[in-house]
């Protein structure tokens, strides 16, 4: 990235951790649950590979067009389930997303070649302003609309205040299974907020680099 290597190696691990945490994802669940899994484990992936600084590795030129097959193939596939929830619209921006960096970074675009990852030409990527500032500002709702998702909600304090200290032991006695049995289901849907808040991080500060 603009920021140096040390910028693009930052980025690439988080995408390369969330890319992981997808494909463990993609283990279990509902056979729709792992579909969404593998997709954004390929996204990570993408990403990750986007922001490998040059100094590691240089892609051959050719990389950028597969990047843009790849990533418009996901964005053709999800187009359909696009209509049915907001994450799989998200999913479907950030596939044509991945499309529009990877043309815009291709050798040639903007008289400048380059890679949000790599670093870093001297003159930036080919992008054009308008699509880069709305993908900016989507990515950046995103972000904090995900953060919010992640604070917690604090309702122990009221529940108890309107109940008995026995009420309340009977509460505990009677929810210690669901809650354990909720536990695990409430971390795995936390784990994968999280994962999806980081790749809107690490999607906005490539973008960021056009």
């Amino acid at each position: 990235m603009h920021g140096g290597a040390l910028a693009g190696w930052l980025l690439m691990a988080l995408c390369a951790v969330s890319a992981a945490s997808c494909l463990l994802r993609a283990r279990t669940g509902t056979p729709q649950e792992r579909g969404t899994a593998r997709s954004e484990a390929l996204m990570g992936l993408g990403m990750a590979a986007m922001a490998l600084p040059a100094a590691v590795l240089t892609p051959p030129e050719w990389a950028w067009a597969v990047y843009a097959v790849v990533f418009g193939a996901a964005a053709l596939r999800a187009l359909r389930p696009a209509r049915r929830g907001s994450h799989h619209l998200h999913h479907l921006v950030g596939s044509l997303a991945m499309v529009y960096m990877a043309v815009a970074m291709a050798p040639g675009a903007g008289g400048a070649g380059g890679h949000a990852g790599h670093g870093a030409a001297a003159g930036g990527a080919g992008g054009i302003p308008l699509l880069t500032g709305a993908l900016l500002v989507y990515f950046a709702l995103y972000v904090l609309r995900s953060a919010g998702h992640l604070i917690p909600a604090g309702t122990a304090v009221a529940s108890f205040a309107g109940g008995s200290a026995e009420g309340v032991v009977r509460r505990g006695a009677s929810g210690a299974a669901s809650g354990a049995a909720g536990g695990a289901a409430g971390g795995r849907a936390e784990l994968t907020r999280a994962c999806r808040l980081t790749m809107g991080i690490a999607m906005f500060a490539m973008l960021l680099t056009l």
